[in-house]
């Protein structure tokens, strides 16, 4: 994933599917070639990963009731 496109991940109202090696992750902050990340199921093990290891499985829409 480049840089661009995660900041824009950030920005985005929509939660979008992140994952870092298969792994499902939410990115907190960007910065050059690396992310601070944590597990969706881990959400206290924050991690500082290469962007590269990054990849993008698309949007999850939220219905609000």
């Amino acid at each position: 994933m480049d840089n661009e496109r995660a900041e824009k991940i950030i920005q985005s109202d929509v939660f979008v599917n992140v994952n870092y090696h298969g792994i499902p992750v939410y990115i907190q902050e960007v910065n050059h070639d690396k992310a601070k990340v944590f597990p969706l199921d881990a959400l206290h093990h924050e991690q500082e990963v290469d962007l590269a290891g990054l990849n993008e499985s698309g949007p999850i829409i939220l219905e609000v009731d």
